[in-house]
Formats: structure tokens, C-alpha cells, sequence
């Protein structure tokens, strides 16, 4: 099945869907010679979907009993229904928000419009390097999902709520996951239908946060990614704060209520503050050791 989007001018489309993959080996999204590639599991069944830039166009591909259902959703995961509403106004409240709207005035937050499988990485993201975080969840892909459709060979579907759901705890141990966040994952698993059904951010929110062992940081890298919400602040990031910090202020370290008190005049916006300072590559100077990689393998 196939689908043509139209694209504004100066449309940044790498930066805008590749907010969307773990890494460049991401089992489930990825680029691939020149498209972006996204499996999941919908309402309908199992798909894949490609995106391809042509232009001021974008070039779509659906497979698998899921397609007309991504189909449909293909300019959402393209950024393409993100308002920036007041945003270029906001932005004028520092001058280097300002030059970073107007340099990536094309970049847009993608929305995949589905809820656990966002759950599933950022769990398995809770307090770990990121080494640690993309072994556990490629690894559980592998172990729990299989093959999605299309021509894509090295692309996997999400796994089955339910079959994470029913898995015991210790079989994610292998996979270097404790079971402080297998329990959290197996729960959330068991609430992934009333999760899907949520309308908005702040219901998917607050449904999120009454699962044992979700934050606030979990519940915002999901919603952010879900639902393309350009306010929710990762609270409770290790690099984070002190990243807004030292951008917006030149202060080398903070915590969460300095970066809040920093982010609010961008009210509405806070989140794609934060992710235009990635964009430009901007980080506190860093000191003190990194955090050690961790292993409960034999556990």
C-alpha cells in the first residue's frame, strides 16, 4: 500500500524521525538506505511501514495486515501534525532558543501513536547506560517477537503485550535486566489495552504513573514519543538538567527545579527546547566518573 505526503519547505526529515529509533541498530525502527522503517503491532495486525523524503514529498509503504492502519497514521510519525503553534514567539525569550528555532525551523516531534512499545524501551532505560538499556531491549525483541512483514529482513515487530505480560521475571535476567524492571515491564504489559486506549497525554499520563515502578521520567519519554507532547520534560534525567542548565544559563550543573525554572517560559514547548539542545549537540562539560555497566546475567 502506498501513500504521498506532502512536506513544508525546509522539512528536517532525519532529525525529525530519527528521534524515534534506539540507536542505528534499533530491531524495530531504523534507517535503511535512504527510508525510515517502523514495525508494530495494530489493531489490525502486524505491519511495517517506510517513509522516504522526495523533495518537498514523503514517499510511504505499508506491508502486512497492520498497512492501511499506519497508512493512515504515516504523517503523524512524519511530525507532519505537530504545531508549533506559538512556539517562534516563545522561542524569542533566549537568544540561543531563538537562533536554534530558526536554524531547524523544519524539525518537528514524530508521533507513533502507540503507547507500549515506548514503555518497553523506556523501561528498560530507567537508571542504566545506555549500553546496558539498548542490550535488554534488542535482546528482548529477539527473544519474545519475531519477523515483521514486509521486505525489510532485519526489521522485528514489537513484542506482544501479552507475552511479556505472562513471561516470569527471571527470563529477563539473560538479557541483563533485574528484576525490579522486568516486574515493571511485565506490569505494564498487563495494562497495555487500557494504556492504548488513552486519548490524550495527560490520561496516558496518569495511567502510566499508577503502574509500580513508572515515573515521572518513564511516563514523559513515553508520551513525548506516543503522542508527539512538546512539553514533557524527562524529569529525573542524569544529563538533562545540567544540559538546559548550562545552555540557558552557562551553569555547569542543576537539578530538576533549576531546569524547570529555566524551561518556563517555553510553556507548551519545553520538551522540543530539549530536543533542539540535542539536536545542536549542546552538553555541560562533563566530570567525575562514568556510570559502570552492570551485568545480572547470572542472577
Amino acid at each position: 500500500m502506498h501513500r504521498t505526503l506532502a512536506v513544508p519547505d525546509g522539512y528536517q526529515f532525519s532529525a525529525t524521525v530519527g528521534q524515534l529509533p534506539m540507536g542505528g541498530h534499533d530491531p524495530c525502527a531504523r534507517f535503511a538506505e535512504g527510508a525510515f522503517w517502523l514495525a508494530a503491532r495494530t489493531p489490525d495486525g502486524p505491519g511495517s511501514v517506510s517513509l522516504r523524503q522526495a523533495g518537498l514529498s514523503i514517499e510511504v509503504e505499508a506491508y502486512g495486515a497492520g498497512a492501511s492502519w499506519l497508512l493512515d497514521r504515516a504523517g503523524q510519525l512524519a511530525g507532519l501534525s505537530d504545531d508549533l503553534g506559538d512556539f517562534a514567539e516563545l522561542a524569542q525569550a533566549h537568544p540561543l532558543v531563538a537562533e536554534l528555532a530558526r536554524l531547524h525551523r523544519g524539525h518537528r516531534l514524530p508521533a507513533t501513536g502507540q503507547v507500549f512499545p515506548r514503555v518497553l524501551r523506556a523501561v528498560f532505560e530507567q537508571k542504566v547506560t545506555g549500553k546496558e538499556a539498548y542490550h535488554a531491549y534488542s535482546g528482548t525483541v529477539r527473544k519474545f517477537s519475531e519477523r515483521a512483514p514486509g521486505p525489510h529482513e532485519a526489521l522485528w515487530l514489537p513484542p506482544d503485550p501479552a507475552v511479556i505480560a505472562a513471561a516470569p521475571y527471571w527470563e529477563f535476567h539473560p538479557l541483563g535486566v533485574e528484576q525490579r524492571r522486568a516486574d515493571t515491564l511485565r506490569r505494564a504489559a498487563a495494562e497495555a489495552s487500557r494504556l492504548e486506549r488513552c486519548s490524550d497525554t495527560a490520561t496516558a499520563t496518569k495511567r502510566l504513573l499508577s503502574i509500580a515502578g513508572i515515573g515521572p521520567w518513564t511516563a514523559a519519554e513515553v508520551v513525548r514519543a506516543s503522542y508527539g507532547d512538546a512539553d514533557a520534560v524527562s524529569v529525573g534525567d542524569y544529563h538533562l538538567p545540567n544540559t538546559v542548565a548550562w545552555a540557558l544559563a552557562g551553569e555547569a550543573r542543576a537539578d530538576d527545579r533549576r531546569m524547570l525554572e529555566l524551561l518556563a517560559p517555553f510553556a507548551g514547548h519545553r520538551a522540543r527546547v530539549c530536543a533542539l539542545l540535542g539536536l545542536a549537540g549542546i552538553g555541560a562539560p562533563r566530570r567525575g566518573p562514568r556510570m559502570p555497566l552492570r551485568s545480572f546475567a547470572r542472577y
